[in-house]
This record gives C-alpha cells, structure tokens and sequence, in this order.
C-alpha cells in the first residue's frame, strides 16, 4: 500500500494545466463506525459435517480518523485517502459461538461466549480516479456524474479479553470465566472496485450557497486474509482463512463552503463483503495442521457517519 501512495504522489505531482483553487484539497476525515462487525465462520471437515462448527464475530465500532488529498486535472481526479483507528476499545461484545454437536444435536449451539474487544492499530486506505464525462453526455443541470476506479484495503487488528462462556445447551451448567487475552485477531481486505461518483448542486433549490448533495455507489473484487491466535488454548493454536468475493459500497452526504477555502461535510458510508475460501488450522499441542473448505466464509458489515474538513487551494 506504501507503494502505491508513492504512486499516487507522483501522478498528482506531474505538471500539468495551471493549478486554479480547488484542484488540490486536503481533508481532515473522521469516521464513527457503528452496528458494525467482521466475522467468520467454518464447518466441520469430518462427519456429520455440520455448518457452521464456529462462528467468531468481532466488532468495529469506535473512531478512525486521517487524510484524503486530491489532485483535479481537466479530465480526471485522483484521491488517496489513509485512516488510523482513534478508539482503543470496541462498545459491542465479541462473540463466539460452537456447535460441535459432540453432546447435543449439531443443529443446538452448545457454547457461547462474550468479551470485551480492543483495537490494536488499524489502518484503512484507499486510492482511486474518476473522470468527467459531462461534457460527452447529456446531465440534468447541477448533477455531475463520473465513472470511479480504485482499490480499497483494510489491516484490522482486534484483541478480545476478559470474556465469560456460557452453554445454551445445558444452562445448569455454571458459566466460566475467560480472564485476560483471549484471541488475537488480524484481518487484511483488498477491495478492487468499480462505480459511479456524483454530485448535485442543491444550492439550486435551496438558499444555501454551495450545498451539495455528493454520493457514490461500488461494487469490488474481494481478496480477504485473516489469522486468529486461540492465545488461551495450551501451545500455539491458530487458524488462518484465505478468501474470494466481493462487496458493495454506498456513500450519501452534504458538503457546503464555509468561506473561500473551507467546505465541511456529513456522510452516511455502507460497505458490505462477503467472501469464501480456505481455513487452515494448526495445533501445536495435538501436532495437527489441517486444511478444509466445508462451510467457511468470511464477511464485514461496516456503517459509519463521516466527518470531514475540506482545504482547498
């Protein structure tokens, strides 16, 4: 990803036509995810062959915050965009539920278990281009819509702690204590997407210089990486998912001037991925490595409203 920031450096260095104000903007972005996860689930290699075995959910809701700059040429935009988390810890519960079915029937989830999660760094980016295609196409006076390509990446980084199991099946069972670190979690998506960007002077309407309605819709070519580290399990147990799919992406918001040089803007952003692959399970204990396609799957719903402060100049 370092690279192809180095990339988009230079693209939006080379000279071209005389810079004017607002072909460069710098913003100052901050998001507040919320009923937002990324999960994954797997089944049961060997006989009865149940699906899902494990369900694992961990949430993301909390703040990340960072940078979007843009270079506007007369045909093409590009944008690069880099976010942090600014939350230590999520405000969900982590969840993981078993059906093992070595008890109950393999249709009874049979332990369930809840902690506290925390982010550990995580970073998002993006980088993409659109271009103007107003002047080839006929368009409502006030709307300009444009064609966008670019590739999104995620590197979440989740710690769960201080948990409490429980087992549905036989509630006299009493519940039991999962003190201290419980399963680190690292998760990588790499986002390939294609859409169609928009803005609307709504100004037209209203007695508000500058507003405008701004908004974008995707869809993408999902690559997912993810590893989780059982840290209270005796030696070294872990599991790693290697994934395909894809996703859809929604953004709708408001912008407007603050004076010559300053725009704030609202957003409300969906994204949804799903995807399907391997799960590898490794055992250091059991002396165990083992690789199965039965049931896995690896999916995020993620929400935010967006924040941002746009310098032009």
């Amino acid at each position: 990803m370092l690279k192809l920031f180095v990339l988009l450096f230079i693209v939006l260095t080379v000279p071209g036509h005389a810079a004017e104000l607002g072909d460069w903007t710098v913003d100052v972005v901050a998001k507040r995810y919320f009923s937002s996860h990324t999960s994954y689930e797997f089944g049961n290699p060997e006989p009865p062959y149940q699906v899902p075995l494990s369900r694992l959910e961990f949430p993301m809701n909390g703040w990340f915050g960072g940078v979007v700059a843009s270079r506007k040429f007369d045909r093409f935009t590009f944008s690069g965009e880099l976010l942090r988390n600014m939350s230590q810890r999520s405000d969900e519960q982590f969840k993981d539920s078993d059906w093992t079915g070595e008890t109950h029937p393999t249709n009874v989830m049979d332990i369930y278990s809840e902690s506290s999660m925390r982010f550990e760094p995580s970073y998002m980016a993006r980088l993409d281009i659109d271009m103007r295609v107003d002047d080839w196409m006929p368009l409502p006076k006030g709307l300009d819509v444009r064609p966008v390509v670019g590739v999104r990446w995620q590197d979440l980084n989740l710690l769960s702690r201080d948990g409490v199991q429980v087992y549905p099946a036989d509630p006299g069972l009493a519940a039991d204590p999962l003190p201290g670190e419980g399963i680190r979690f690292s998760q990588k998506y790499w986002q390939y997407f294609l859409g169609a960007r928009m803005a609307y002077d709504l100004s037209r309407h209203f007695n508000v210089p500058g507003l405008t309605l701004t908004g974008q819709m995707d869809g993408a070519i999902v690559f997912g990486k993810n590893r989780d580290h059982h840290l209270l399990r005796p030696g070294i147990r872990m599991t790693y998912e290697n994934t395909r799919g894809n996703a859809w992406h929604a953004l709708i918001g408001l912008s407007a001037p603050l004076n010559k040089n300053l725009t704030a803007g609202v957003a409300f952003e969906y994204l949804r991925i799903e995807t399907t692959g391997d799960h590898l399970w490794t055992d250091s204990v059991q002396q165990a490595e083992l690789v199965w396609t039965n049931g896995v799957k690896v999916w995020s719903e993620q929400m935010n409203l967006m924040f941002t402060l746009r310098y032009l100049f």
